[in-house]
């Protein structure tokens, strides 16, 4: 498997093009390599219902095992609120609106993003 930037990068360009298959809303991509020990990107994005948030999940589960980028940690998929998905390289957030307007994390990785703004 690869490692580094370039793994990163290709992990990226999949799961986006998965949550864009997904009909995912609001989708943002952060940066935070070298800001982070987390990982390289956050992403952040909205489903319309639990039953959207779940399909948009588990889609890109499938997606990532398909790509051989098994092996991510999954939190939340139960509720279908907010579903955190850590694949090592990129944490992707997924949330109903009305959670994600709460927690509203992407101001805090990204303080001088304005509403609406997309990152990638």
């Amino acid at each position: 498997m690869e490692r580094g930037a370039d793994a990163a990068a290709r992990a990226l360009d999949l799961v986006l093009a998965s949550l864009e298959d997904s009909k995912a809303e609001d989708i943002v991509t952060i940066d935070i390599a070298g800001k982070s020990a987390l990982g390289d990107y956050m992403i952040v994005v909205t489903g319309r219902s639990n039953r959207h948030v779940g399909a948009i999940c588990e889609h890109l589960i499938s997606d990532m095992k398909d790509e051989g980028l098994g092996g991510a940690r999954v939190e939340g998929l139960e509720n279908g609120d907010w579903v955190l998905i850590d694949t090592g390289d990129i944490i992707v957030h997924v949330f109903r609106p009305e959670i994600r307007e709460i927690y509203n994390i992407e101001k805090m990785w990204a303080p001088d993003i304005e509403d609406g703004t997309v990152l990638h």
